[in-house]
């Protein structure tokens, strides 16, 4: 894939709507990816791009022991741009925070307004992409036939219904990151991913297959599962190879953790982490 040191200006403004789907896929201090939805991501200039914190998250305290980072931004028109940054520094003051408070999305918040301001410096990034729609069409339709073969028919409920749900959903959006051999996250649409069953997400490689077959086996995936009512969750899992289920090749991945992103209050989901008694107030 040819990369780029600076963003094309004419797609810059392409960036700055609110209404669109922006990712940063990070690595937390044990060397894990982690994805998190992050609409207020923009270039700033062709070669340096800023995104807003509201919410607490995993992302931002990631970014501040490991400032390796990938990035995807999806227009409505189902336009692309992917590519790898690293973060530079935070304000919570000036330009660029007043820019972001004066957003419609983030002025009328529900829960706060936007407190502090991320900066990271390109890397490189791919150019404008489309989504390969024929391909993912295929790939989800073979995933579909597919799926029930791989269950893992054994153990207890990792995912809930409802997460099942979203991950076997017709209109949902999926994407997948693994940390590269250069030590930066790569991420990569997984639209036609599908869970088998409560413990397994499996899908084929009719779509992004040269980049989903890069992925080694034993390697720790993350999957961040997102509607149109931009509900999410992400599961972190172990990639377990590519093999035939009912006669179709599909990847299979084993969910380890599950983890809900949606605010106002993120956290861990599975395992399921115990409730301390509050002692001190």
């Amino acid at each position: 894939m040819k990369s780029f040191k600076e963003f094309d200006i004419n797609d810059m403004k392409a960036f700055e709507p609110e209404a669109k789907v922006g990712l940063i896929a990070t690595i937390n201090p044990e060397g894990l990816p982690h994805i998190t939805l992050i609409t207020a991501l923009q270039a700033k200039t062709p070669s340096q791009m800023i995104w807003a914190q509201f919410t607490e998250g995993m992302s931002k305290k990631n970014v501040r022991t490991n400032p390796h980072t990938a990035f995807l931004i999806m227009t409505l028109d189902k336009a692309l741009w992917r590519g790898k940054a690293t973060w530079t520094h935070l304000a919570k003051e000036g330009e660029d925070y007043e820019m972001f408070n004066k957003k419609p999305m983030f002025r009328y918040n529900a829960y706060l307004g936007i407190h502090t301001v991320y900066y990271m410096d390109l890397v490189e990034t791919y150019g404008r992409e489309k989504l390969p729609l024929a391909n993912i069409a295929l790939a989800s339709l073979l995933t579909g036939a597919a799926k029930s073969g791989a269950g893992t028919g054994a153990g207890e409920q990792i995912l809930r219904p409802w997460g099942e749900g979203l991950f076997n959903g017709l209109s949902s959006l999926k994407f997948i990151a693994w940390v590269g051999e250069d030590g930066f996250p790569n991420i990569t649409p997984l639209i036609q991913c599908k869970a088998s069953d409560s413990r397994r997400l499996v899908f084929s490689t009719a779509a992004y297959g040269k980049e989903l077959d890069a992925i080694k086996k034993e390697t720790c995936v993350a999957v961040f599962g997102l509607t149109m009512d931009m509900e999410d969750i992400l599961i972190r899992g172990t990639f377990t190879g590519i093999r035939r289920y009912r006669g179709i090749k599909l990847g299979a991945i084993d969910i380890e953790w599950v983890y809900n992103s949606m605010p106002p209050k993120a956290g861990q989901i599975y395992p399921e982490v115990r409730l301390k008694q509050v002692v001190d107030f």
